[in-house]
């Protein structure tokens, strides 16, 4: 059995190979070699795991290795990572044909290292080196390191959530710490495999099934912050009782102290926690983003996005696309605070009439039905609370509410200063002169003066 064909002998001069406790598995029979394999996996879109085929065409001609079908750079580096592990990972590799890889529909984009996996089982399968029978059983998605090694990916739960929703009846194939993510979506087997070689020795004619994944324990989380710490404040209590009640929005106005920060965090904490559906689906949208965290399981998402933050990272978007604040504060709470410090307009992508009505049916209709860049839809809607919260000018010390009919709300109504271009805190904001009435004039006036002062 030559390099090409079969399973490679590993170099002990130069010490490539698997770890020392894998052995590459040898089969009872070898496989006919099949020109053209097909392994099923997933792709992100948005808020969704679209189901994409991985087809691996081995033809003879010049050697090469070619991806194809709206692949993102990560996934055409693929190439050189499924070479070095299957070479260290003891497998053959068809160095001397013709590899074409499309990845269907060719017209969704992919990104990441989840196509390592089913890329190298592909290759596997189409050379003969796996039984092509056991591998359709399966959709698969992981990373693999230049040893052989699987390491875990993005959006595990969404994948889950989306085959469990497809009722195909495949199980699902994921690196170990994924795989453990993933378990928790009930009604649906998932494996889980810690090296290449575990999931070739599983895929031969009578192989042994891999091991499936153990959920993630969901213990309930607690500490979050008391509403009986705060003393005093009975009237903003009574509003957060009645906002949490009836999952009405909120809007807090007030000076610098007065402890409107103090009293936001407190709403998670009147909040009823997730059932498994609801806490499933805020999971899912985390997953996606990379910030799903099984200790929060239950809990409501609180997203307290930077004053700075622009209409994208709000409502979401960029190249691949991502989830915004939006859509990660599903079933939860977001929290928006220095309202009028907030740059372009980007408070106006939450409400389509005006900064104080912002109510959550506003952004579930934003959300669930509007493309926001992504064109993607949010399950069950954005249930999501919003607190707004007002500041005053540092200079003039008059408080308002910017609406969409203000021809610049980063201006100050009273004094006209442009105060949000170089805030003082502290120290700095004592210094502030009291305002004159030069000062109170519009900044055209101020500078006609300026020049006849000189």
């Amino acid at each position: 059995m030559t390099a090409g064909e079969g399973f490679a002998p590993v170099n002990a001069a130069s010490g490539a190979g698997p770890p020392a406790h894998y052995a590459a598995p040898t089969p009872r029979c070898r496989q006919p070699a099949m020109s053209l394999a097909t392994v099923h996996s997933r792709a992100l879109d948005g808020l969704a795991a679209a189901p994409v085929t991985v087809e691996v065409h081995l033809a003879n001609g010049l050697p090469s290795f070619t991806v194809v079908g709206l692949a993102d750079t990560e996934v055409k580096e693929a190439r050189e990572r499924v070479r070095a592990a299957l070479a260290n990972s003891g497998l053959g590799f068809p160095a001397n044909k013709r590899i074409t890889v499309n990845l269907a529909p060719a017209d969704l984009p992919k990104e990441g290292g989840r196509f390592d996996l089913p890329m190298a089982l592909g290759l596997l399968a189409a050379n003969g080196q796996i039984d092509m029978a056991r591998l359709a059983r399966f959709e698969c998605a992981g990373e693999l390191s230049l040893a052989g090694e699987l390491r875990p990916v993005r959006g595990a739960l969404a994948m889950a959530l989306a085959l469990r929703q497809a009722g195909t009846g495949r199980e699902l194939l994921l690196p170990e710490d994924s795989a453990a993510e993933a378990a928790l979506v009930d009604g649906l087997v998932v494996r889980q495999a810690r090296h290449l070689l575990d999931v070739v020795a599983a895929l031969q004619p009578e192989g042994e099934a891999l091991p499936g994944a153990a959920a993630l324990p969901r213990d309930a989380a607690h500490g979050l912050p008391d509403l009986a710490d705060i003393k005093g404040q009975a009237a903003p209590k009574r509003a957060l009782e009645i906002a949490a009640a009836g999952g009405h929005s909120l809007l807090m106005v007030g000076p610098p102290g007065t402890g409107k920060s103090m009293l936001a965090q407190r709403l998670p904490g009147l909040l009823p926690p997730l059932d498994d559906e609801a806490a499933l689906e805020s999971a899912a949208v985390l997953s996606l983003a990379g910030q799903f965290d099984i200790a929060r399981w239950g809990q409501r998402p609180v997203r307290s996005p930077h004053h700075s933050a622009s209409s994208v990272a709000l409502v979401g978007g960029g190249s691949p696309p991502r989830p915004g604040e939006i859509s990660l504060a599903q079933h939860g709470v977001l929290f928006l605070d220095e309202l009028p410090l907030r740059r372009g307009y980007s408070c106006l992508s939450l409400s389509p009439s005006d900064y104080s009505a912002i109510t959550k049916a506003h952004i579930a209709r934003r959300a669930s039905s509007q493309p926001y860049t992504v064109g993607r839809r949010l399950s069950g809607g954005a249930m999501a609370k919003v607190l707004l919260m007002g500041c005053r000018c540092e200079r003039c010390m008059h408080e308002w509410v910017p609406r969409e009919k203000d021809k610049d709300p980063t201006v100050c109504p009273s004094c006209k200063s442009p105060y949000w271009d170089k805030p003082r805190r502290g120290a700095a904001a004592a210094q502030v002169p009291p305002p004159t009435a030069a000062s109170s004039q519009p900044r055209t006036i101020r500078a006609e003066a300026r020049g006849r002062a000189k």
